[in-house]
């Protein structure tokens, strides 16, 4: 039997990176860790500035272990490869990153990847943003939107569930995934998840030009299998 190639998936606990993530495991790769960059204080996810205990509870509620790496924005790419390399001593081959259709993050990530001599491995890429975000409401992924920019968005739109309604309710004139920073979501259950995560307070809160979702009060709770999930799962 052919042994599985041991990847790590890049992690911001979005939707592009979760769905990104599950597509690997259906595709037969071994996702041994998940890597996170946060704030050089530690307190916040580089990615979307969501509380890094979050990101680090819901990856316990996936149960894939995750490396929370510190890093400005100018060293990032030097502390991403630093992490890589340690990845490669305990067998990492490749990463598993989330990007769709923005052509300098693939060139990045296929250039930084190629100088450490890890693969990069793309799953939705080239695939259509709105059939994206079809698939991860129909996968059974439930994801909130924590994060929109106030010019385009009213503050009602932080908190709501992303699903076919929110897809229809989405303005024209924005890129469907929110790649441009439009908007940004956490992954709170699905397929993935062994133990749904739970918000149990926030705050919506104006801050810099977006509406914020302020999380200060979260938790796991465990997952009910029916017999129909535990046979199509």
């Amino acid at each position: 039997m052919k042994e599985k190639k041991k990847v790590f998936s890049s992690w911001s606990g979005g939707k592009e990176s979760c769905l990104a993530c599950y597509k690997a495991l259906s595709n037969g790769f071994d996702v041994s860790y998940l890597l996170n960059f946060v704030s050089e204080d530690g307190t916040r996810s580089r990615a979307h500035g969501i509380s890094s205990d979050l990101i680090a509870l819901q990856a316990e509620a996936i149960e894939i272990p995750i490396i929370q790496v510190k890093s400005s924005w100018g060293g990032y790419e030097a502390k991403f490869k630093e992490a890589v390399e340690e990845l490669k001593k305990k067998g990492v081959k490749g990463g598993i990153f989330g990007d769709m259709d923005l052509q300098e993050h693939k060139e990045w990530v296929d250039r930084v990847c190629s100088e450490v001599e890890v693969a990069s491995i793309e799953p939705l890429w080239g695939n259509d943003p709105k059939e994206i975000l079809k698939e991860f409401v129909n996968t059974g992924f439930k994801a909130i939107v924590i994060k929109v920019k106030a010019d385009l968005f009213g503050k009602e739109w932080v908190g709501r569930e992303l699903n076919e309604q929110f897809i229809n309710d989405l303005p024209e004139e924005i890129h469907p995934c929110g790649e441009h920073g439009e908007y940004h979501t956490f992954v709170v259950d699905g397929p993935l998840f062994q133990r749904r995560v739970e918000i149990i307070k926030s705050d919506k809160k104006l801050k810099d030009g977006s509406w914020l979702l302020d999380i200060s009060e979260y938790g796991l709770s465990e997952k009910v299998f029916t017999q129909e999930a535990n046979v199509t799962k």
